[in-house]
């Protein structure tokens, strides 16, 4: 794995499959018209191959090739754990 691609952080909101998992990321952007801060939320399907990352984790994920129909993220490092 190169460092190539997009990373984002999120929090793990479902660890039920094997070796992936749903990371929620979120984002602020500004309404076009009133200008308002709001909050968008993303979710992505991202490689876990030992299955460390259990939900309520935040984690780093990066862009990679096509792993399956929808995961094309990997998780890369756990950055905090459940408390």
């Amino acid at each position: 794995m190169g460092s190539k691609g997009k990373e984002r952080i999120g929090v793990v909101v479902s660890d039920k499959m094997n070796k992936t998992r749903v990371v929620q990321v979120e984002r602020l952007v500004a309404h076009p018209v009133y200008k308002k801060i709001i909050r968008r939320l993303s979710k992505f399907k991202a490689h876990d191959e030992e299955n460390k990352s259990k939900v309520g984790d935040k984690v780093r994920i990066r862009e990679t090739r096509p792993l399956s129909k929808e995961k094309r993220w990997r998780i890369v490092e756990i950055l905090g754990e459940k408390k």
